[in-house]
């Protein structure tokens, strides 16, 4: 899929959008996420095209956050137009760390991923065993209590849930903004992995999104967690550009 600048800064707006972050400034083609909590993409700043930007910004950007009580962080795309800001930010200190990928794919490939969806739900608020689902195994309880926060404060945000027998086996949030679906915080039971879980979920979640006119979805990964990779690239998605965090 080939993407626009236009297409770049949806993404970027509809991330933040999903991920709520207690405020955002903008300046001069950037966000600015101003929050106090643990998720990187709701406290870095984002580039909201990448073609060329003046690294003279990042000193100005690094004292936004630290007039606002936070360490700066930058969100910044592998892309060649930002080696500058690599050289001029490691000169100041600052590491490259915690590298993923955003994809991004038609509806129709997340359409047809097998599965009954009969058994998931899709609700305006996250419940009991979603919160339960999601700040369970495998997860730091500060980190999952301030992703949990974010999310459930986060607007055109659905949370789904695939349950049997009364248990939640799987859960995730699905964002309907700027145009696009996108998927955050896919958790599957240990116990259940491998049965095609997941894949039910995005496919409810992607049957919404066709019920509300939507054609495009992303999603952002660690590119080391090979069963998501496996199971995004059976839906038809692609990489279209790498980030890492500047700290």
């Amino acid at each position: 899929m080939v993407l626009s600048a236009i297409d770049i800064e949806a993404i970027e707006r509809a991330t933040l959008t999903a991920v709520a972050p207690e405020r955002v400034d903008a300046i001069d083609g950037w966000l600015l996420p101003l929050d106090t909590g643990t998720v990187g993409r709701a406290h870095s700043a984002v580039p909201l095209h990448h073609g060329v930007h003046d690294p003279a910004l990042i000193d100005t950007i690094a004292q936004r956050y630290r007039d606002a009580g936070l360490r700066p962080v930058f969100r910044l795309p592998d892309v060649p137009a930002f080696e500058a800001w690599w050289s001029a930010l490691s000169a100041r200190g600052f590491r490259r760390e915690q590298p993923t990928l955003t994809q991004t794919g038609a509806l129709d490939g997340l359409l047809a991923l097998a599965g009954d969806v009969d058994g998931v739900s899709l609700d305006a608020r996250p419940d009991a065993a979603w919160m339960a689902m999601f700040l369970g195994e495998g997860l730091d309880p500060v980190d999952g209590a301030s992703r949990s926060k974010a999310l459930s404060r986060a607007e055109g945000t659905l949370f789904a849930s695939l349950g049997e027998d009364g248990q939640t086996l799987a859960c995730g949030a699905a964002c309907y903004a700027q145009g696009w679906l996108s998927m955050h915080g896919l958790r599957t039971a240990a116990s259940q992995r491998g049965r095609g879980l997941a894949g039910r979920m995005i496919r409810a979640m992607a049957l919404e999104a066709q019920r509300r006119g939507i054609h495009r979805a992303f999603l952002q990964v660690d590119g080391s967690n090979a069963p998501a990779l496996a199971l995004y690239r059976r839906a038809g998605m692609a990489t279209a550009w790498s980030y890492a965090y500047w700290r």
